[in-house]
């Protein structure tokens, strides 16, 4: 079976590569990530999984999209369900791409973390693959995610510290923000 994998990043695809050749499937890696920001995290990203594939032997596709501005024009008017939009851009270019390179199927690493709204990812790839007449293979990759993260520490790759977005980083940072809030006002003198 030739499946396309959509990547958001080396890390989480240490496992899930793991968890396929095991079936027998060679999987294909796909990096499409708009929704990564600011530029120099969508790069240390998209860099350190073209670094990686080569040493294990996988093929990478490499679609570049660093899509800051339309990703804040889409989710402008409802950053708190931001998520939705992000997995529906990657998922429906990920099947659109798998259907028209003869792809039997596609999945995604972005079933492998905790973190992310699985149920709306499946359903999300579900959709598009019926769209694109693509088959969605479907894989809960979650079981192997804290072993790969440790994996990948081994490795020394860059590990991100937030989901992707300019507005989950503000999430990461959070409690440092509600904490300056409190002390706008700060005077320095020489």
């Amino acid at each position: 079976m030739k499946t396309l994998m959509h990547t958001c990043c080396a890390p989480c695809s240490v496992s899930c590569i793991q968890l396929l050749r095991s079936q027998d499937i060679e999987p294909v890696s796909y990096w499409f990530n708009p929704n990564i920001h600011p530029y120099m995290e969508y790069k240390a990203r998209r860099d350190t999984l073209m670094a990686y594939a080569p040493t294990i032997g996988m093929e990478l596709i490499v679609q570049e999209d660093y899509g800051l501005k339309d990703f804040c024009r889409a989710v402008a008017d409802d950053i708190e369900h931001r998520c939705a939009h992000c997995y529906e851009v990657r998922m429906e270019q990920t099947a659109k791409f798998a259907a028209q390179h003869g792809f039997d199927s596609f999945t995604t690493t972005l079933l492998v973390s905790p973190y992310q709204q699985h149920e709306r990812i499946v359903a999300t790839a579900q959709r598009m693959a019926e769209k694109y007449g693509v088959q969605f293979l479907y894989r809960d990759f979650r079981p192997g995610f804290r072993d790969g993260q440790a994996q990948a520490r081994e490795l020394g790759f860059y590990m991100q510290k937030y989901c992707g977005c300019v507005f989950s980083e503000e999430e990461r940072y959070q409690n440092k923000i509600t904490k300056d809030r409190k002390e706008p006002l700060k005077i320095i003198k020489p």
